[in-house]
């Protein structure tokens, strides 16, 4: 099968090739699907920009070197076979999710992933739409719902609100019944509002500050916004961020840092919501995987998410 291949951490994304490599194979083959594993054909994958610096693309649980390895977790496709100990999915049924951190991943045209880390595709979303989804949907809910523990009628300001992940978690917070406040940068202003920001700031020109007390903050920045951002949480409120460890801290509420996980019951509402036009997904670039590392290397500024689409 063809896959998008990297063996070179120093090299990024310049070091990514698109290679010849073995499909996944049955139960127990080293390069192929474990026990509850199901074999995915891929239709469209998407990356994430710094999934090239995370240990796990390099090594596996062991600490042992994995490459050559294939890159990206992000997929919407067609389930090709089972192995032993799947439940809830069928050879020929349209599925999207997320693939494990330490296994090969979803820029080829065939991937084996863990049955319970897919949910189904209704026949009625693209798989573009699907894919594009996975990682966004799942870190602004996670964020927003099992972190921030958001409620009715709570103020939320999401840092980012135009971006991948804030444009999810500004139209999960506001249908929530949430008032939400975007930031970002001046460009982005017209767009955070499309997405269902009340407010805007430019963080650029404006005053975070100005901004009053806010129930709960979902960070998508770190560095200085995210300790500024500490300031305004009132009382019980909570500090979500997806940068990493910080020592930013509310004087009296919690500081939540998290890495998204897979999560079936979470895909269903997702798209549920973007079937009922409650929930859009911000895509940019779309590329074949014959064009996928001249996209992954382009020099322009990408706006939305780059999803490479497998099969037309």
């Amino acid at each position: 099968m063809k896959a998008i291949v990297v063996t070179d951490q120093a090299a990024g994304t310049a070091g990514m090739k698109l290679m010849e490599r073995p499909e996944p194979q049955g139960l127990g083959s080293l390069s192929g699907a474990n026990y509850g594993d199901v074999v995915v054909r891929v239709h469209a994958s998407g990356f994430t920009g710094d999934e090239l610096s995370w240990p796990s693309t390099w090594i596996d649980r062991l600490g042992r070197d994995r490459t050559p390895s294939i890159p990206g977790h992000e997929l919407a496709g067609v389930v090709t076979a089972l192995s032993y100990g799947t439940t809830g999915l069928s050879v020929g049924q349209r599925v999207f999710g997320l693939t494990d951190w330490t296994r090969d991943g979803t820029l080829a045209e065939y991937v084996a992933v863990e049955a319970r880390n897919l949910a189904p595709l209704p026949g009625d979303v693209d798989f573009t739409v699907g894919a594009a989804l996975v990682m966004p949907g799942l870190t602004a809910w996670q964020g927003l719902f099992e972190h921030g523990r958001l409620r009715v009628g709570q103020t939320v300001l999401v840092h980012g609100a135009a971006g991948v992940v804030g444009s999810m978690a500004t139209q999960l917070a506001r249908d929530a019944g949430a008032y939400v406040i975007g930031t970002g940068r001046a460009a982005a202003r017209q767009a955070a509002l499309d997405f269902g920001a009340q407010e805007f700031v430019d963080l650029e020109n404006d005053t975070l500050e100005d901004v009053g007390a806010v129930d709960l903050v979902f960070d998508v920045l770190g560095g200085e916004i995210v300790k500024r951002s500490a300031g305004l949480i009132r009382a019980g409120g909570t500090l979500v961020t997806i940068t990493g460890p910080t020592e930013a801290r509310p004087v009296d509420g919690l500081t939540v840092d998290f890495v998204v996980v897979p999560d079936r019951i979470q895909l269903s509402e997702l798209v549920q919501r973007v079937r009922e036009g409650r929930l859009r997904t911000n895509i940019g670039d779309i590329a074949t995987l014959d064009d996928a590392v001249a996209t992954f290397n382009s020099t322009r500024r990408a706006k939305g998410k780059t999803i490479i689409r497998i099969r037309p």
